[in-house]
């Protein structure tokens, strides 16, 4: 096997590759990536068994083959070579020799023959839409995904195809995030729900472009990503996601839009005098006025007031400001809503687009 590739895209390549790698494996074989050259590509190749990454990259083969490196030492040797092209020869032995300009570097790889098959997806239900739109419902998703390995249907994005949209949720019990993808084409027969992990998610997220389509494969209880050069491969959660429509409010009693960024920043600048102990920000909605308060008995207290159109009733109510401040900073539009029943019941935030945040206020005594 013999390739000359630029250094740019081999350590690209290896960038998104090692992304699968588990350190913790105790199969040495999961421990390297699988390269594949042929024609005027590299494919690069790594799992973990329930993640997997192939990718492909430009590169000029001199002798087509393939044989399996040490994933994370080629990753970290490659990325520190000089930008110049690099020559790569392995031998039958599976020793790898990589000149770059006047250094010569040895690594000791195993066979491919070692390395695991891919799942297969022939036959699979398969979805297609635009790899931006995709990339978008992720991003206004992606952050309320539960961190707690004890609730792990919450670790991950729901993913519900279903009549002609795509819906995505993400949920920690405390806030959840909704986004819908519209006008897909979607035959009843294949309508299908299921979760995919967080670790998929943050690859997926970064695997995506802003222009072409991705195409999403299902087969039993794996989920399959193309997404141009890069395919992501995944085990689903398993598991029944909580009936997240019931947690939407339905009931509305006052409505005020207020612009993204002015908000953001106020509730960034106020909290930065909350403890770790007693994280919150107060809104208080007032004839044309949104007070944004914390008192920290420790560490003192701050307040901010923003113009706003509301003619409701004062409203009085306390978020986690990581919680508030999340949505926030992941769209993009200029306004935001915020919908408001009392000070007790959750509040909801949303925009002119398919998405809706509900968020659970906090107990706690007034600013």
């Amino acid at each position: 096997m013999k390739f000359t590739i630029s250094q740019d895209a081999f350590a690209d390549g290896l960038t998104n590759a090692v992304s699968a790698v588990n350190p913790r494996s105790t199969l040495p074989i999961l421990s390297n990536v699988l390269l594949q050259a042929s024609g005027d590509t590299l494919t690069l190749t790594a799992t973990d068994l329930d993640f997997t990454v192939r990718t492909t990259v430009a590169a000029k083969t001199g002798k087509q083959g393939s044989t399996t490196l040490p994933a994370k030492r080629l990753s970290t040797l490659v990325k520190d070579l000089p930008k110049t092209d690099i020559d790569v020869e392995v031998d039958a032995k599976s020793v790898a020799t990589l000149h770059s300009g006047a250094g010569i570097y040895k690594i000791f790889g195993l066979p491919e023959a070692e390395f695991p098959g891919l799942p297969a997806f022939d036959g699979s239900v398969e979805f297609k839409l635009k790899s931006s739109d995709l990339k978008d419902a992720l991003r206004k998703t992606h952050y309320a995904i539960s961190l707690d390995e004890t609730r792990y249907v919450l670790n991950g994005i729901f993913f519900s195809f279903k009549g002609d949209k795509l819906t995505l949720v993400a949920t920690d019990g405390r806030r959840l995030a909704l986004a819908e993808v519209n006008d897909l084409e979607i035959p009843k027969s294949q309508e299908r729900e299921f979760i995919v992990r967080t670790k998929a998610i943050q690859e997926l997220m970064r695997a995506l472009k802003e222009d072409g389509d991705v195409v999403v494969r299902l087969a039993q209880n794996m989920v399959q990503f193309d997404c141009g050069p890069t395919t992501l491969i995944s085990k689903l959660v398993e598991g029944n996601y909580p009936n997240y429509v019931q947690v939407i409010p339905t009931k509305v009693n006052e409505r005020v839009t207020v612009e993204r960024e002015a908000l953001l920043n106020a509730v960034r600048r106020v909290s930065l005098l909350n403890s770790e102990k007693t994280a919150s920000v107060r809104l208080t909605f007032g004839k044309g006025n949104l007070e944004i308060t914390c008192n920290t008995p420790e560490v003192g207290e701050a307040r901010e007031a923003l113009a706003v159109p509301y003619k409701g009733k004062e409203i009085s109510i306390a978020f986690n400001p990581e919680f508030l401040m999340a949505p926030l900073r992941y769209l993009s539009e200029d306004e935001v809503h915020i919908e408001l029943i009392d000070d007790i019941s959750p509040g909801v935030i949303k925009i002119n687009a398919p998405f809706v945040y509900v968020l659970m206020p906090m107990r706690v005594g007034g600013a």
